[in-house]
């Protein structure tokens, strides 16, 4: 009786471990489950294991809901759960490009196997470990064999593009996407002390399966950065190399060989990571190699991933501490860095595993073309350029003031849970005032827009007055540097930089030439010191000496007639 009674528990045990396997096992490591066999796959699992929870976090753009699943060995868990929770957490996020699966079939792989193994379940016990399973959902569901056109496996895939074409990983800081706005729902509820974007990458052959994309350590800055840098990327890269796996900085060059050293990728706020080290998270996406078998890339992802799972296990405290004191430290920041440059007088030096390349005749295009030879395979040292400085600091202000009407980006700063409070009555209020100076726009879309970039400001001091309505933003929040990164318009991802301000840029008014001839004499007369510069400029300068209309603007641009609004920044800053 013992005996058929554990027959009948094997067969029960097999049965389970056969459910939920995965297409990519299943299929030999050559085929990637599609957005709904991925859901019904954690469906099931949570219905199997207390410890699992599927959780529906907001809309995406596709119409579907963004999934979150969580592991947590004491139960079922819900929102309120995860804001309060004493323990480590991880955010584990994958399909932002569908096209690139390996972290969507890997994470099915890594829960499964902690909540079927009772040691992987005791020893992340003290871990809250969330996972989305397909952030870009319509991306998924766009399936296809052909678009990743390099890439070696799987069979088929999904398209980098969400429902609207938006490329995710561009659209944090700018949220034009529900999954975006999904996204730092979520975020925000777990507060990760880890984050970790699983993606696939080439723009050269090398011989590692797997590279790293940490965040720039100088820029998540202080006793964290160097932490990152320091501790958490090196003992990662050894508990791999203890596993018989390589790993590397994500290679950042294209269509050339690496032996000449290359610089550490720098992740503004548009992107994932940039975007969690705003709110001092470790973040760092996992690239594999597109050109390296499917299976390969998939169980290297599984093994990376368990690997930051032991770091954050051994070193949760810490971590939790450094995050105290680098929010602490913001907190008093006098000045900060809204851009940056590289160092290249501190450099660091890699033993690099690559392919000698060579450049022979192209059959297509009967001119050069870079080959690798994989039958020449070399380790050297190259130089990598992973230090970078400030190129402009700005002084902190105490606060913003945006009036009510910038509803779009009030939206955004609500979403990243920015403290707002609205004036009770109209107020008059001392504070910097910002014009645009001058500003480049790309001529080319890009992400939905027509950025603009090496925007200059000038400041003056006035008394304005707000109205009852308007929102005064104190600056020293837990969402300090968001706003700063997004309310500076000289910083790279600012929302003036998105187009988000644009109306401001363009007259709504304007003068008569005809008219305007006989007002402009009078303001020359009136005012001598515009008068002077007026003839100074039409000395120095033959363009402006030998047009009508330049003239004619000069003196209305500074004359009482022109418009408050044009290119004054309608964002205002209070300063000490």
């Amino acid at each position: 009786m013992r005996f058929l009674f554990l027959l009948i528990l094997l067969f029960v045990s097999n049965t389970y471990a056969q459910k939920f396997q995965t297409v990519f096992e299943k299929s030999n490591g050559t085929k990637t489950s599609t957005y709904h066999e991925v859901i019904t796959f954690y469906s099931e699992l949570s219905q199997k294991y207390k410890e699992i929870s599927l959780l529906e976090m907001g809309e995406t753009d596709s119409g579907y809901p963004l999934h979150l699943v969580v592991f947590d060995i004491d139960g079922k868990i819900n929102l309120e759960d995860l804001k309060k929770t004493n323990k480590s957490t991880i955010l584990i996020n994958n399909g932002i490009h569908p096209g690139e699966p390996d972290g969507i079939d890997a994470s099915m792989m890594l829960l499964r196997d902690i909540v079927q193994k009772d040691q992987l379940k005791q020893k992340y016990q003290d871990l809250l470990i969330c996972v989305i399973p397909v952030y870009n959902i319509g991306g998924s569901l766009n399936r296809n064999s052909h678009s990743r056109v390099n890439q070696n496996g799987p069979k088929s895939y999904g398209f980098r593009g969400n429902a609207r074409n938006f490329d995710l990983n561009r659209d944090f800081i700018k949220a034009d996407t529900k999954n975006a706005k999904a996204f730092a729902e979520i975020f925000h509820w777990i507060d990760p002390d880890i984050f970790v974007d699983n993606h696939v990458s080439n723009g050269a052959d090398y011989q590692y399966t797997l590279t790293h994309l940490f965040t720039q350590h100088n820029k998540l800055g202080g006793e964290l950065g160097a932490f990152l840098n320091q501790e958490m990327m090196t003992e990662i890269e050894k508990d791999l190399q203890n596993k018989g796996l390589i790993i590397t900085p994500y290679v950042n060059v294209f269509n050339r060989v690496p032996d000449g050293g290359f610089s550490q990728f720098f992740d503004f706020p548009r992107f994932s990571t940039g975007y969690t080290t705003l709110f001092h998270s470790l973040g760092f996406m996992v690239e594999t190699h597109m050109l390296k078998p499917y299976k390969q890339r998939v169980e290297g992802t599984y093994e990376l991933m368990f690997s930051t799972l032991d770091f954050l296990e051994k070193n949760g405290k810490t971590i939790s501490n450094l995050r105290k004191g680098s929010r602490q430290a913001y907190q008093s920041l006098k000045t900060y860095p809204i851009q940056w440059g590289i160092d290249s007088s501190k450099t660091s030096t890699l033993q690099f595993k690559g392919y000698e390349g060579e450049f022979i005749k192209s059959d297509v295009t009967g001119l050069n073309r870079l080959k690798y030879n994989r039958s020449k395979p070399f380790t050297r040292p190259i130089t990598y350029y992973n230090w970078f400085k400030p190129k402009k600091e700005i002084k902190v202000p105490t606060a913003y003031i945006i009036p009510q009407g910038w509803w779009k980006v009030i939206n955004r700063l609500k979403i990243n849970e920015i403290k707002m409070i609205p004036l009770k009555k109209d107020t008059v209020i001392s504070v910097e005032v910002i014009h645009i100076k001058d500003y480049k726009t790309r001529k080319r879309a890009y992400e939905g827009h027509y950025m603009h970039y090496n925007t200059t400001i000038t400041k003056s001091n006035k008394k304005i007055t707000f109205k009852k309505g308007d929102l005064f933003i104190p600056v020293r929040q837990k969402g300090i540097r968001y706003l700063l990164e997004t309310l500076e318009p000289e910083a790279p991802d600012s929302f003036f930089n998105w187009n988000f301000f644009d109306t401001i840029l363009q007259r709504k008014e304007g003068f008569s030439p005809y008219v305007f001839e006989d007002l402009a004499t009078q303001i020359l007369k009136d005012d001598a010191n515009l008068r002077s510069r007026f003839e100074l400029l039409k000395k120095e300068d033959e363009n402006f000496k030998n047009s009508w209309y330049d003239q004619l603007n000069f003196i209305y641009e500074n004359s009482k007639y022109q418009e408050d609004a044009y290119m004054k920044y309608p964002v205002c800053r209070t300063v000490e």
